[in-house]
């Protein structure tokens, strides 16, 4: 397994990487955003993403090592998945094509096998991460390293305010987790943790969190200061005039497509 300075073992940390593309990335903020809006907007969320691992392998070091990577999919998209990242964030595929346990299924074979990907790199720990959630501060990702570094096997777990997750750290690839979730409704956290509790693992819980999935959760992005700067996203906004469009009155259809 890989070491930090102090003999403790590494934790990696995989922001879930889809492909930006049109017609494919970030679907349910169109609307109020077009499909082409949304692609770009997707490629500013991994960009500041990834850059916020950069900057938490930063705050943790010397005494601890964070691995920053993108889980990505599908497969052959490395490329374009690779333009929209920091530098120096490792690839590695997330796609769930593996033979998987009985009850994980969606996209919870492809959290599990990025789990599965970056422990077989030699990490003692793996975290999946949301792409989006591009304020999340800083030293949540430092905070759960750092517990997942401790003694003992436990899990961590960071919340949203949506009643899904913006984190899930593991020591080992349990299946648990994954297995017999309905994915993207507000049920996953409250699943995922009945899950951990029923194989007898510990839980640490970080703060929560929000994720900008929808067009109420985009418009909070306008206002919100209190977590990682986020200056990709920003300039995105800006650039394409979303401000302007997303400070106008969001329809009521709208958000019932969201929701």
């Amino acid at each position: 397994m890989l070491l930090n300075r102090t003999g403790g073992q590494s934790c990696a940390i995989g922001v879930m990487a889809k492909a930006p593309r049109p017609g494919r990335s970030k679907t349910r903020l169109c609307p109020p955003l077009d499909p082409d809006q949304a692609a770009t907007l997707s490629a500013a969320f991994l960009r500041d993403t990834t850059e916020n691992l950069l900057a938490a392998a930063r705050m943790a070091a010397p005494d601890l090592s964070i691995i920053p990577y993108a889980a990505f999919a599908p497969a052959g998209c490395e490329a374009l998945v690779a333009s929209a990242l920091a530098p120096d964030i490792r690839l590695t595929l997330a796609d769930g094509t593996p033979t998987m346990p009985a009850g994980v299924e969606g996209f919870g074979r492809c959290l599990l096998h990025a789990v599965q990907a970056m422990l077989a790199d030699g990490h003692g720990s793996a975290c999946v991460l949301s792409s989006d959630s591009p304020t999340l501060p800083t030293e949540l990702l430092v905070m759960a390293a750092r517990h997942l570094a401790k003694p003992g096997d436990r899990a961590v777990l960071g919340a949203c305010d949506d009643g899904g997750y913006y984190l899930l750290g593991l020591k080992a690839a349990y299946a648990a987790p994954f297995s017999d979730i309905v994915w993207s409704t507000d049920t996953v956290a409250a699943a995922t943790r009945t899950r951990i509790a029923g194989i007898g693992l510990d839980l640490v819980e970080l703060p929560s969190w929000y994720d900008v999935d929808d067009a109420a959760s985009l418009q909070k992005l306008l206002t919100e200061r209190h977590g990682y700067p986020a200056p990709h996203t920003r300039s995105t906004l800006d650039r394409l005039g979303l401000r302007m469009l997303l400070q106008e009155p969001v329809p009521a259809t709208a958000l019932r497509h969201s929701a």
